[in-house]
């Protein structure tokens, strides 16, 4: 009798030890939905970030702290998904239906001519760059209209670009026919309003631009001059790095909302050096101090995903005691490699003095700088180029790997803000 009193005794601590079981099993499920990591093992289809079938872990119940480096361990690796380029597959296409001569024109920016639809027809140029003369004698209407056309006339659309800094840099807004104000200096805006009203400055200057059919300006100007006889200090922002940091930022943001491609220049930085227009330029300076100054405005423009990035004609020693940085392989390298960047390169004018001596005539320079790393040539002469680049490429000078991974940035470009689809 005393066994089976005994054994009836133990009958509901059994049930009560079950269900506590039971009951510490529910809660520590719920824990983990409330943690946003909850996972049916019975779930068909339910993928981790790497595109394999995700095993439910016991371990993962244990304690919080698990529970929270699963979360953390998912949080990264959706980062991680976000860095792939959405326009890849969609350029990758367009560039596969290219012929080489079209992938040779997509490299190079050249100066509208008046004869733009014909030139285009023949060469198919990446894009052109109209001047104040391109506007002086003309209005809203007749230039969309020259927009259009041309357009037409691409079989992929082209870069329709302007030097709109604002300031001593004006091309349209300078003609009332096209601007009801001439656009100050981001410096002059920022002394009278801060931050604020250089960007309200900058959302209606691309207003304007797009209003008549431009797609890119080549600005914001990320140089930091030193003072006042600087020959940059008018186009440049602020001598104090930090700040102009913030103004490219700011700006780059700006004009990738308004779909205007951003155009940074001149890296590695002008700082106080002279006119690479009508000059050969060195520049003594020690990389220690670009990485103090100058550098800090295009790492900024970098990570706010800028459209392109121009190379000046400066010889800067610290990466290449022979070469304009346009025109070096080494600027270009430190460029991608150290900076990060994988965006479009794109030289200054290859027609300005600070680089024209270093090769024999417009269409040797232009392989030059194509072959030093560039993807976009901003030819003096488009036509001479376009054949010396194209030769190039026949003879193996330039190998169509070479060719097609510049190709391949400038559509990811052109798609990203909407000029082709």
């Amino acid at each position: 009798m005393q066994m089976k009193r005994k054994f009836r005794a133990g009958v509901p601590c059994r049930i009560i030890m079950v269900m506590i079981v039971l009951m510490v099993a529910a809660a520590c499920q719920l824990s983990t939905c409330q943690s946003g990591i909850c996972i049916a093992k019975d779930q068909p289809g339910v993928k981790d970030q790497l595109g394999a079938k995700e095993p439910i872990s016991e371990e993962r119940t244990q304690n919080a702290d698990d529970q929270q480096n699963v979360k953390i361990k998912e949080q990264q690796g959706n980062s991680a998904t976000y860095t792939k380029d959405p326009y890849e597959k969609r350029a990758a296409q367009i560039l596969s239906k290219m012929t080489t001569k079209q992938k040779v024109g997509q490299i190079l920016f050249v100066g509208a001519p008046s004869n733009g639809v014909e030139r285009m027809k023949k060469i198919q140029y990446g894009g052109y760059l109209f001047h104040a003369n391109d506007f002086e004698n003309s209005n809203k209407k007749k230039f969309r209209n020259r927009i259009r056309a041309i357009q037409k006339a691409a079989k992929i659309n082209a870069f329709t670009a302007v030097d709109e800094e604002g300031g001593t840099v004006v091309r349209v807004s300078m003609y009332r026919k096209f601007s009801n104000r001439k656009y100050r200096s981001p410096r002059s805006y920022y002394s009278s309003g801060g931050y604020k009203a250089v960007i309200a400055a900058e959302k209606s200057k691309c207003k304007m631009l797009k209003s008549v059919g431009l797609n890119t300006n080549f600005a914001p100007d990320a140089d930091v001059a030193y003072n006042s006889s600087n020959y940059m200090w008018s186009r440049s922002f602020s001598s104090n790095a930090g700040k102009t940091a913030k103004f490219i930022s700011k700006t780059v943001t700006a004009m990738n909302k308004k779909k205007v491609v951003s155009v940074l220049k001149h890296f590695p930085g002008y700082g106080g050096n002279g006119n690479t227009h009508t000059n050969v330029i060195r520049d003594k300076r020690k990389l220690s101090t670009f990485k103090k100054r100058d550098l800090k405005p295009f790492k900024a423009g970098i990570r706010r995903g800028c459209g392109m990035i121009m190379m000046s004609h400066n010889i800067v020693r610290c990466l290449d005691k022979k070469y304009p940085a346009s025109i070096s392989s080494k600027a270009h390298k430190y460029l991608r490699k150290k900076m990060g960047y994988d965006g479009v390169i794109i030289s200054d004018s290859l027609g300005m003095e600070g680089v024209r001596k270093f090769a024999k005539g417009p269409g040797p320079l232009a392989v030059k700088c194509f072959k030093s790393g560039a993807d976009i040539v901003c030819a003096g002469d488009g036509g001479r180029a376009a054949k010396s680049l194209l030769s190039a490429v026949k003879k193996k000078k330039i190998s169509k790997k070479r060719l097609d991974e510049s190709v391949l940035r400038v559509l990811k470009l052109k798609l990203k803000m909407g000029i082709i689809k």
